[in-house]
C-alpha cells in the first residue's frame, strides 16, 4: 500500500512521529505503517525549543536519516515551510521529494508565535506547495495545516474557511490541530472530502482510534506527544534521583535485549 493509499477516511492509520533513528526503528518494529518527523521533538534532541529554531537543511538531514533507517514511508513535519514566500514552500516540497519523503505538512503559523499568515498569502503558499508536489516524479502527499485554533490566533470558523480554501488550492490532505472539542473536529472532517489528519495529544489522547474512525478521520499523528511522554520519564526519574536519592522510576525500564531486538 502506498502512503497515499493509507489515507482512508473512516479507517485511519497512525503516523508515528519519531525523533531519532532509534525511536523510528522501534516504532516501525512495533507496527507503525508510516513514520513522521516532529519539528518539536527533533528540536528537543538538539537542545532547542519548538518553532523556527531548526534550519531547513538540518530538518531535511534528520528526515533523511529516518528514511534510511526504516522500510515504511516517512513524512516530514516542516513547520511553516521554512519561510514566508510561496516559492520557499515550493522549494521545501521539491527538496523533500528529492530526499525520498513520502509527503510533508506545512502550517500557516509564523514560527512559534500566535501569529498566522494572512488568509490570501496562506492560500497562495498552499497553492505553490501543492503545485510543486504534483511536479515531482514520485507520488507525494502534501498536507496543509491550519494551526490558528491551537495557537489562539483564530476560531474554528476561520479554520474551516482556511482548510476549504487549502482544499481548493490543491492540498492532498488537511489538518487542524487541537480543535476545542470532538464536535469541532467533526466539523473539520465534514468540511472537506479530502483526508483529514487528527493530532492525538492532550485531551484527544483520552479517545480511542475507533472514535476518530467513526468521525471520518483518515490519519492520526502524535506530534511531539510521544517524545514528551519520554521526557516525562526523564523528568520524574530525575526529580526522584537528584531530590531524594530514589531510583525506583528506573525499575520500569524494558530490558536492553528487548530494545536491541526492536532496533536491530
Amino acid at each position: 500500500m502506498s502512503f497515499r493509499e493509507m489515507h482512508k477516511p473512516g479507517d485511519p492509520f497512525i503516523l508515528a512521529n519519531a525523533w531519532d533513528v532509534g525511536s523510528a526503528k522501534m516504532l516501525a518494529a512495533l507496527g507503525a505503517q508510516a513514520i513522521g518527523t516532529s519539528s518539536a521533538a527533533h528540536a528537543f534532541t538538539l537542545g532547542k525549543s519548538d518553532g523556527g529554531k531548526v534550519e531547513r537543511d538540518v530538518a531535511l538531514a534528520h528526515a533523511q536519516d529516518l528514511i534510511a533507517a526504516v522500510s515504511v514511508p516517512v513524512s516530514g513535519d516542516f513547520e511553516d515551510g521554512f519561510g514566508e514566500a510561496p516559492e520557499t514552500c515550493a522549494e521545501t516540497v521539491r527538496l523533500s521529494g528529492e530526499i525520498g519523503l513520502a509527503g510533508i505538512c506545512i502550517e500557516d503559523t509564523i514560527e512559534a508565535s500566535n501569529r498566522v499568515y494572512d488568509f490570501d498569502l496562506a492560500v497562495e503558499r498552499v497553492r505553490a506547495a501543492s503545485s510543486a508536489a504534483r511536479a515531482l516524479k514520485d507520488d507525494f502527499f502534501f498536507v496543509a495545516r491550519a494551526d490558528g485554533v491551537m495557537t489562539g490566533a483564530y476560531d474554528i470558523e476561520e479554520a474551516i474557511r482556511r482548510i476549504r480554501a487549502f482544499d481548493d488550492a490543491g492540498a492532498d490532505g488537511l489538518y487542524v490541530p487541537m480543535p476545542k472539542s470532538m464536535d469541532d473536529l467533526k466539523r473539520v472532517i465534514d468540511a472537506t472530502d479530502k483526508p483529514v489528519n487528527v493530532l492525538v495529544a492532550g485531551a484527544y489522547s483520552k479517545h480511542a482510534l475507533a472514535e476518530f474512525a467513526a468521525l471520518g478521520a483518515a490519519r492520526i499523528s502524535l506530534g511531539s506527544a510521544l517524545a514528551r511522554a519520554t521526557h516525562r520519564v526523564i523528568h520524574d526519574a530525575g526529580l526522584s534521583m537528584f531530590g531524594n536519592g530514589d531510583f525506583t522510576h528506573l525499575s520500569n525500564a524494558i530490558s536492553g535485549s528487548e530494545v536491541d531486538k526492536l532496533i536491530g
